[in-house]
């Protein structure tokens, strides 16, 4: 069956078909509409925590009690959740556990533009970015499978566009599953000084074996078109940003942006002419592609660091024509964020 979705709607829809039973969150847009859409359900449990550090504390517990369990929050609530985070990576899992983060290029609702794959690389946790709804579905299920096998929290990095656009999603049933039982292991979960530091040499060879584990997975894909003389490397919403402005285009599309691959890259750059990054906010692509001597031809030099891409700045940035545009003839009224009843930054507060 086939169904059109928002983002945020295929996480929740595809939470539910993983078998996730728990899902605590802290809202925020652009994320607060996975756990909305996912009480709708009646098979799993939501709540809204206090903050985002008990909503993934609660999210942690009910994995180590062997369910499937999820968390959601935007960028800057990962900054509050982030003492959890950094203990899960070194702990692992024992149900498969999830986390979304939703970033806000562009700071439509937002204090600062953060970039969240920066926390993945941090903490030393997978990280999965899809670019439409039907990913947003397929990775939302794939991570609980990569949590499980690697013993691992996952997470996912969205973005307000992909958040909030909509596209046809192929769905499917639910797949039960038991509650794993409870296994009293202290040396795994209680990060006492002794048990930490055998434990990050577990994490560092973890992160090897998820890299392997990308580069044949199809995750990461090289997608060669009718002109070679430019290679794009790009993830995420940028990249229907990239085909809709360059069609005939080659590309390197990535679904994992932590661990990222360099095998991959490296086939890919042998058959363009040149190679150029399309990412939002920082160059982590870029970063990574010259770490590994990747020669890197284009990148934050074209697109810069602040706000989101699009169609059309891709195609100034490059330097290539603009299709013309329709104005309305007049100025379109300023529409600014509107919050949750009730919020202190409403009013005066916020437009003063």
């Amino acid at each position: 069956m086939k169904q059109l979705l928002i983002g945020n709607a295929a996480i929740a829809r595809g939470l539910w078909e993983a078998g996730c039973r728990f899902i605590s969150s802290y809202p925020g847009t652009p994320s607060t509409e996975i756990t909305e859409e996912a009480a709708k359900f009646k098979d799993l449990y939501c709540e809204w925590a206090p903050n985002e550090k008990v909503a993934l504390e609660g999210a942690i517990g009910a994995s180590v009690a062997g369910a499937r369990a999820f968390s959601a929050m935007k960028h800057v609530g990962l900054n509050v959740a982030a003492d959890p985070l950094y203990t899960v990576s070194y702990t692992g899992v024992r149900g498969g556990l999830v986390l979304v983060v939703a970033d806000d290029q562009g700071m439509y609702s937002s204090q600062n533009e953060q970039d969240s794959r920066h926390h993945a690389h941090a903490a030393k946790v997978p990280m999965l970015e899809p670019s439409d709804s039907q990913e947003c579905l397929d990775y939302a299920k794939l991570a609980f499978d990569l949590s499980e096998k690697f013993d691992t929290p996952v997470m996912i990095r969205t973005c307000t566009r992909v958040a909030h656009s909509q596209s046809v999603c192929e769905l499917s049933d639910r797949e039960d599953r038991e509650l794993l039982p409870y296994e009293k292991d202290p040396k795994k979960y209680v990060m006492l000084p002794a048990n930490a530091i055998p434990r990050h040499a577990v994490v560092e060879e973890r992160m090897r074996a998820i890299a392997a584990w990308s580069e044949t997975s199809g995750i990461n894909r090289i997608e060669m078109g009718a002109d070679t003389s430019v290679g794009y490397i790009t993830a995420g919403g940028c990249y229907e940003y990239l085909r809709e402005a360059v069609p005939a285009a080659s590309v390197l599309k990535l679904g994992m942006v932590n661990p990222l691959p360099v095998k991959i890259i490296e086939e890919f750059a042998a058959k363009v002419d040149q190679l150029i990054v399309v990412e939002e906010l920082d160059p982590v692509i870029e970063n990574h592609c010259r770490a590994h001597g990747i020669r890197v031809d284009g990148g934050k030099n074209f697109f810069g660091l602040l706000g989101e891409l699009s169609q059309t700045k891709i195609l100034q940035r490059l330097g290539r024509a603009v299709p013309p545009s329709v104005d309305f003839g007049e100025p379109v009224p300023g529409r600014p964020p509107v919050l949750c009843p009730g919020c202190p930054a409403q009013g005066p507060v916020l437009y003063a």
